[in-house]
């Protein structure tokens, strides 16, 4: 079938340029800020987590290997956090309603995670919650870094690796003391292996549907 059609040329001889409008579809957010104001806390915060490891060294498992992880749920309704569960809360219900939420009441699930060395997390997410995140206690150098992958499942077979548009790749956190984290709940990530003999450590968080 033949089709007719035009081709236009600017004066020098070149096809003129073709403008193209450019549409970012499919954003995925996550959010971080340092919490300066509880600076002063996190040594003492430090010597908590490392007493509650003391007084119950069996680990609740899950994701985490070659670490600690506490049984405990509700650390962040813990006397000794609450300051800190207090601000959580208010970041998470402003993320909720910033996500579509309104003033969605939630309840907020907090535990311990530490790694030792070459203690990591494997790749997971966190189903039927409302929103995850993570608080840094301690990141000694040679922290795992927090992975997060790519969450277009055809997107990992794109022969197109990095920053281009519409390329896959993973994006790499690197944590540091007093940072907190918050990500979509649905977002699969992971943490690489520690490297360091002094204890990583975090708090990790939903927020849960009531």
């Amino acid at each position: 079938m033949t089709q007719n059609f035009r081709v236009s040329f600017q004066a020098d001889g070149a096809p003129a340029p073709i403008r193209l409008s450019r549409h970012e579809l499919f954003p995925t957010v996550i959010w971080q800020a340092r919490l300066t104001q509880h600076d002063g806390h996190l040594a003492a915060w430090c010597d908590a987590v490392e007493a509650m490891r003391a007084a119950s060294p069996e680990p609740a498992g899950r994701t985490n290997r070659a670490g600690w992880n506490s049984q405990d749920n509700a650390v962040l309704d813990h006397g000794l956090f609450a300051m800190l569960g207090d601000d959580v809360r208010r970041v998470a219900g402003g993320l909720i309603r910033e996500m579509g939420g309104d003033d969605r009441p939630f309840a907020l699930q907090s535990w311990i995670n530490m790694h030792d060395r070459g203690g990591f997390n494997f790749l997971h997410m966190h189903d039927n919650v409302l929103l995850s995140g993570c608080f840094y206690l301690r990141v000694p150098p040679g922290s795992g870094a927090l992975v997060f992958r790519d969450p277009r499942p055809g997107v990992l077979h794109s022969p197109f690796k990095g920053n281009g548009p519409n390329a896959s790749k993973d994006v790499r956190l690197a944590p540091s003391a007093g940072l907190l984290v918050c990500f979509p709940h649905w977002l699969e990530h992971y943490v690489e292996p520690h490297e360091n003999d002094q204890t990583r450590i975090a708090i990790a968080f939903n927020a849960l549907v009531m």
